[in-house]
């Protein structure tokens, strides 16, 4: 038999039972010399032993942890959680009863921390968000305050109208991004898969990049040794939302007359790693896990005086995980960074 902490119910009361009704028969027998006198009264000792303990354990004892049970459960019970409670609680023992409730407060615990993470970054998301806005916002609005005063020059009036213009479109471009997330997150965003070569498409990027590059007389290449045609299946649109995304934050970050270098892999015949590298300022480890997240900036004045909504990493990290694939970084300080991410291989 398991040790005495192991027992179910049923078997805790039959093994007390036995405990106080062996001595007592074995008395009885000492003192009349009467083997069906000892016999008869371990069986009703045994038998009134056993029904007393088992029922006081199943009326006051189960009858809590059932209660406990449903606390757990935190629902009304169903018909199979009452069959559950009636017949098959009865049968566990109280280790396993106490391995349940661990489990349990484990999970709270574990679901409370969650939700003290996801408060956090709720205040911290709503902060940057309201600072996102009130730049562009207090900037229009001081450009327009000025002009209904009166400006009589010209060339100023038409600065100030410029400098209105650009914050509108920042704020429509924060909108957009916004808007884009939301869909990306609610799964709104349908994608049309289909077979393309991944590098054709990133010398498109390249291209529709060029005066950005140029600007820094940055050139733009893919790694020698990658530049066999590599057949990928995916949202074609949408990957090259993720490069052009990618290669604007290589330029804004890198250095100039630096490198941005395109890498292709075929890892497996059923995905294609994609990385797109720099070797500009890079990004000090602390803060790698978090930059995929909305609105993260590793340097807030810089960040922002290189304009951008601090939305297009996040954008990249939903595209991505809507194909099912991964997305990640590598960087080192004045070293570069390297952001990848995985793509399915070409159907036929």
């Amino acid at each position: 038999m398991s040790s005495a902490k192991n027992l179910s119910p049923r078997q805790l009361a039959a093994f007390t039972a036995g405990i106080l009704a062996v001595p007592i028969a074995l008395g009885i027998f000492a003192l009349t010399l009467n083997w069906k006198a000892g016999l008869g009264s371990l069986v009703a000792i045994f038998a009134g032993g056993y029904w007393l303990i088992l029922v006081t354990m199943e009326r006051f004892i189960y009858r809590k942890i059932k209660l406990i049970y449903k606390l757990i459960y935190q629902t009304k019970a169903t018909k199979k959680e009452e069959m559950y409670f009636k017949y098959i609680l009865p049968q566990k023992s109280i280790d396993e009863v106490r391995a349940d409730v661990e489990e349990w407060g484990e999970r709270r615990n574990r679901e409370i921390e969650m939700l003290q993470q996801n408060e956090a970054y709720r205040k911290e998301f709503l902060q940057n968000l309201a600072h996102e806005f009130k730049t562009p916002i207090f900037a229009i609005q001081g450009y327009v305050d000025t002009l209904l005063d009166g400006v009589n020059e010209e060339a100023i009036r038409k600065r100030f109208l410029e400098n209105t213009a650009k914050n509108v479109d920042r704020l429509v471009n924060l909108m957009n991004d916004l808007d884009e997330i939301s869909k990306l997150e609610r799964g709104e965003q349908l994608l049309a898969k289909q077979n393309f070569i991944i590098q054709d498409l990133i010398r498109e990027v390249y291209d529709s990049l060029s005066i950005k590059t140029q600007g820094k007389n940055i050139r733009t290449i893919i790694k020698k040794g990658c530049e066999a045609p590599i057949t990928v299946f995916a949202d074609k649109e949408k990957i090259k939302q993720v490069l052009i995304n990618l290669v604007e934050n290589a330029t804004k970050y890198g250095k100039q007359n630096g490198n941005i270098v395109a890498s292709i892999y075929d890892t497996d015949d059923q995905h294609v790693l994609v990385e797109i590298s720099d070797d500009g300022i890079g990004i000090e480890e602390e803060h790698l896990p978090r930059i995929f997240e909305r609105f993260y900036r590793t340097d807030t004045a810089r960040s922002r005086d290189k304009g951008g909504t601090g939305l297009g990493l996040a954008i990249c990290k939903h595209i991505i995980e809507a194909h099912g694939q991964s997305i990640h970084v590598r960087s080192t300080p004045d070293v570069g960074t390297t952001i990848g991410f995985t793509v399915e291989a070409k159907r036929d």
